[in-house]
């Protein structure tokens, strides 16, 4: 009776430490590459938040003593309260960093989202039908693709003014296109499993099918192709800023930051370029190694 309680507390052992998930998120705890990026996104993340109490500028605030002497008084201090320094209007630039970080990953997150939804519903809608559904919603991607997405994000712009929500909505509904086809893939792979087919033969309508029992089981597919997909958004963002179609005044991005440094950076003035751009590679080297930790922790080649 003991040797049988000893072999059944074994086998759910056993069975307990093959489980997909908890094995997938094992690996990724021990990817130190993926700890490291997800360190940096949680400080980065947490700078952004919580960065705007420990200013002792606003934003907007514009600093008189150091106006028309940038270079000798501007440069980082405690002692007057600029941190990371002031722009060359006399803003306080840690303010500044701060807002910046926070409206790009905002666009990064929010861009994401939006192409998650909409390329998981549009690709798994044409995998799961197939036949001439799948060739026309597939012919149609490709039509997209071939379309400069750049030239229309910037045409949206133009049409619709420079506002946060056009750069947000843009942004999403133009990168929306590879991540379809990635899924499209996917359930033409899942569509003929044995609980789809259950589903189907019980009279499951295919919406539903798509919802419940697709979508579902593409949640790790989706989940590494999202944090890949959000440091492209916050480099489309800052090119778009760069280029002064971005964020307006008084509302700042890390691009605008970047570009507004790269103009100043002859006068001697580095640390205008030089802060922006330390949170912006951070932020983009951070998601770039959770996306590859969790690509690696998921891969069933791996387990």
């Amino acid at each position: 009776m003991v040797a049988t309680t000893e072999n059944s507390v074994a086998t759910k052992a056993v069975a307990k430490g093959r489980s997909p998930w908890a094995d997938a998120r094992r690996r990724f705890w021990r990817n130190k590459a993926a700890m490291m990026g997800l360190f940096i996104l949680i400080a980065v993340a947490a700078f952004a938040i919580f960065g705007g109490w420990a200013a002792q500028w606003s934003n907007e605030e514009l600093d008189y003593n150091v106006m028309g002497q940038i270079a000798e008084l501007g440069g980082p201090s405690f002692a007057n309260g600029h941190y990371f320094g002031t722009d060359d209007l006399g803003r306080d630039l840690f303010a500044r960093t701060v807002q910046g970080t926070q409206i790009s990953l905002a666009v990064g997150v929010i861009g994401a989202i939006i192409a998650c939804v909409v390329g998981t519903l549009y690709g798994a809608t044409a995998g799961y039908f197939g036949g001439r559904i799948d060739g026309i919603m597939m012919r149609t991607v490709d039509i997209l693709m071939a379309v400069p997405y750049m030239f229309v994000l910037i045409l949206l712009l133009v049409m619709y003014g420079r506002s946060i929500t056009i750069l947000f909505v843009g942004i999403g509904l133009i990168s929306w296109m590879e991540m379809s086809r990635i899924v499209r893939g996917q359930t033409l792979s899942l569509k003929g499993r044995e609980y789809v087919e259950a589903a189907r033969a019980t009279g499951v309508s295919a919406p539903l099918i798509i919802l419940r029992h697709i979508v579902p089981n593409l949640a790790g597919v989706i989940a590494v192709y999202a944090t890949l997909l959000v440091p492209l958004m916050i480099l489309t963002e800052s090119f778009i800023s760069f280029l002064g179609l971005g964020v307006q005044e008084p509302m700042t991005s890390l691009g605008a930051l970047i570009s507004e440094g790269a103009g100043t950076i002859a006068y001697g003035t580095t640390w205008q370029l030089g802060f922006p751009l330390l949170f912006f590679c951070l932020t983009l080297f951070g998601f770039f190694f959770v996306g590859d930790g969790l690509r690696d922790a998921l891969d069933p080649k791996d387990r």
